[in-house]
């Protein structure tokens, strides 16, 4: 099946395979100026959801990424656990548990799939359970690590428990008996995933004594915990914190609230990389700013600015125009390790060799981002070189010298192992390059289900899928 045929476009129609033909828009005499709104943050929406379950009274949570399998999982896990979920078409409402989760002795397991954020949150939150609780997932969730996290619930007073692989999940969590008596301070050293961080700021203030975090060695990823910070602020929980997050104290206290959510800026940067991938042409993102955004991925469209893209602002618009002759830069992606995979297929395009820093954290994702990008950008000449100069943070991108060999190659299929980010960012390749083939294109539902309806609209912007 080919791609963009308006019936294979629909996430319930898409087949194992998808065919994407070499972008082109012929017969047309005015640059492609086309406008997209991806869903609600992810980010956000999971923060959002576990927030209102344990809050007391009724949240509502407007415009939430509740259609993706990501945020599917964790709604299902706070029914689960007590709280009531009403649902409509752009909006959730959540009855919370007045910050005690209630587990069923007969159902006393929340399988999470490969939800990252969903595992991290619930995790922390099993310290307000009733009573003990297990947390699983596939087999790719039990193979990332929580050790980190695991030792930060057990300073706290927790029973964990690993039921199979030590340091990863299935993990069982036995609550405090008296979480009046836990450490009002707990120290955390730089962690894997900035999201251990955030798991105990969200549960931070249900705490009889709130919370103090203090990180005296550094921040992992400081724009996901500047995120949490901002959006208890938001709700109008009391925090204080240091500039550079070394000491973050929260104290108890939520209400029910409203909360809109902003589109996903991760989603966003595969348009503002398509629109550098297209010279001449105008992509515009909309419902996310420089200036406004909470999430650390809107910063995105600076580093297409140095590669020699144009930005345009508009009305709660931001637009990157393309060139035809992009630029290689050196760069630090430790506060938007989402955003690698789309500037790396930028980067594929860019003559020279782009260095990339901050990217250790991509190791442990839905795959290891790092061998997946060497081993799929190896398929179209592209050389990924990792641990560059001994620093496992640090890999280099430099594309062929000599394209026409590669667009000779018929067909050219791209692995995606289950991971949604895979899929669409290498799905942008097909703007540049003839002959992409995306396996197991539906594994964009994690986060986007109607990513390649979007696409489409790329393709041709009068299509209405």
């Amino acid at each position: 099946m080919s791609f963009p045929d308006p019936s294979c476009c629909r996430f319930d129609s898409l087949p194992d395979q998808l065919s994407l033909p070499k972008w082109s828009r012929p017969n047309r005499r005015s640059p492609l100026d086309v406008t997209i709104r991806p869903p609600g943050s992810k980010s956000l929406t999971n923060r959002a959801l576990l927030l209102a379950a344990l809050a007391p009274g009724e949240s509502t949570i407007n415009h939430p990424l509740i259609e993706a399998d990501d945020a599917q999982r964790m709604l299902a896990a706070i029914e689960q656990l007590g709280a009531t979920v009403v649902r409509d078409a752009h909006s959730v409402t959540i009855s919370g548990t007045g910050g005690k989760l209630v587990v069923d002795p007969n159902s006393p397991t929340i399988d999470l799939n490969n939800a990252g954020t969903a595992t991290r949150f619930l995790s922390a939150a099993a310290l307000l359970a009733d009573s003990p609780l297990t947390i699983t997932g596939n087999a790719r969730m039990q193979q990332r690590p929580i050790r980190e996290l695991v030792e930060l619930l057990t300073t706290l007073g927790a029973k964990v428990e690993y039921l199979n692989t030590d340091g990863c999940p299935p993990i069982r969590i036995t609550p405090p008996k008296d979480l009046g008596s836990m450490p009002g301070t707990v120290e955390i050293l730089p962690t894997q995933s900035s999201q251990f961080v955030s798991a105990l700021m969200l549960i931070a203030p249900f705490l009889p004594n709130g919370l103090t975090l203090t990180q005296p060695k550094g921040v992992t990823s400081a724009s996901y915990v500047r995120m949490t910070l901002e959006l208890l602020d938001h709700l109008g929980v009391h925090t204080q914190h240091a500039g550079d997050l070394a000491v973050i104290r929260i104290k108890r206290g939520i209400n029910r609230f409203v909360l809109d959510i902003e589109p996903d800026a991760s989603g966003a940067t595969y348009w503002w990389a398509a629109g550098a991938l297209l010279p001449d042409t105008t992509i515009r993102v909309e419902g996310i700013t420089l200036d406004e955004s909470q999430q650390g991925d809107a910063q995105f469209p600076l580093l297409l600015e140095r590669m020699g893209c144009t930005l345009v602002s508009g009305e709660r618009t931001l637009a990157c125009r393309g060139t035809q002759n992009l630029l290689p830069i050196i760069c630090d992606m430790r506060d938007m390790p989402d955003a690698v995979m789309s500037l790396a297929t930028v980067a594929c395009f860019a003559p020279g060799t782009t260095i990339i820093r901050g990217v250790k954290t991509l190791r442990v994702k839905e795959c290891d981002r790092i061998e997946a990008m060497k081993a799929e950008l190896g398929k179209i000449g592209v050389v990924v070189t990792d641990n560059l100069n001994g620093d496992e943070d640090t890999l280099s991108i430099t594309p062929p010298q000599n394209w026409d060999a590669v667009s000779e190659r018929s067909p050219i299929v791209m692995d995606t192992y289950d991971d949604h980010r895979m899929a669409m960012s290498l799905s942008l390749l097909a703007l540049r390059l003839p002959n992409i083939v995306i396996n197991d294109p539906k594994c964009v539902a994690k986060t986007y289900p109607s990513f390649f309806e979007d696409l489409g609209r790329v393709y041709d912007p009068n299509e209405h899928i």
